[in-house]
């Protein structure tokens, strides 16, 4: 398994998310980490960016279909 060369720190800052945030996927997907500056496998980081993305989807797809029908 490689390494992403990404640390939690980063991955919350790239998705303006909370690092508690980025910990707690970790603990819900049994991710392995120290702290906060953590290097991360690369499916890993791919499982965490993958969880992010999706909670963040449907809700930007929400948003913009109930804009269109109020409107």
């Amino acid at each position: 398994m490689g390494f992403a060369d990404l640390s939690i720190a980063e991955i919350a800052a790239d998705y303006s998310i909370p690092v508690e945030k980025v910990f707690s996927l970790c603990n819900q997907l049994g991710i392995a980490y120290k702290h906060q500056k953590t290097r991360l496998a690369l499916e890993d980081a791919k499982a965490i960016i993958s969880q992010i993305s999706s909670e963040i989807g449907p809700k930007g797809t929400s948003s913009s279909v109930g804009d269109n029908e109020v409107t």
